[in-house]
């Protein structure tokens, strides 16, 4: 038997999409405001789901407090209130999308979660622009 449990997480930062091998013509008609020279920002909605069995002993699938602790520790320390483009070195070669981000929040937690549980990434862009990530 397999449960799934979620964690929500909120983080704020700024980001440019651009892709530095096209014009600023070819850029602006892409990204259009999101290639902002000045860059711009978004208030993230983030949520983290793990599915695995039901350990016998806890009652838990996962330890919510610890899950906490990581997201904390390895995604919202290095991502709340930063300029992706400019204050991180995960988005220094890669265009910080939804879809970007997701996978690389999805590759730094997956290091830190044993195997056994399978590891999703939702987040929200805008309340009504989400991706969704699970490894595949």
């Amino acid at each position: 038997m397999k449960i799934a449990v979620y964690r929500k997480e909120h983080f704020n930062c700024a980001h440019r999409l651009h892709n530095p091998n096209w014009s600023e013509e070819k850029n602006q008609e892409i990204f259009g405001k999101c290639n902002n020279k000045n860059y711009h920002g978004h208030n993230y909605e983030l949520i983290v789901k793990l599915i695995g069995p039901i350990d016998p002993e806890t009652g838990y699938v996962y330890d919510m407090k610890i899950l906490s602790d990581l997201i904390k520790e390895h995604v919202l320390n290095k991502f709340d209130h930063k300029n992706l483009n400019l204050d991180t070195d995960e988005f220094q070669n890669l265009n910080p999308t939804a879809e970007n981000i997701a996978v690389v929040i999805w590759n730094i937690l997956r290091t830190k979660i044993d195997k056994k549980h399978e590891l999703i990434i939702r987040l929200y862009e805008t309340e009504r622009n989400f991706v969704e990530y699970d490894g595949n």
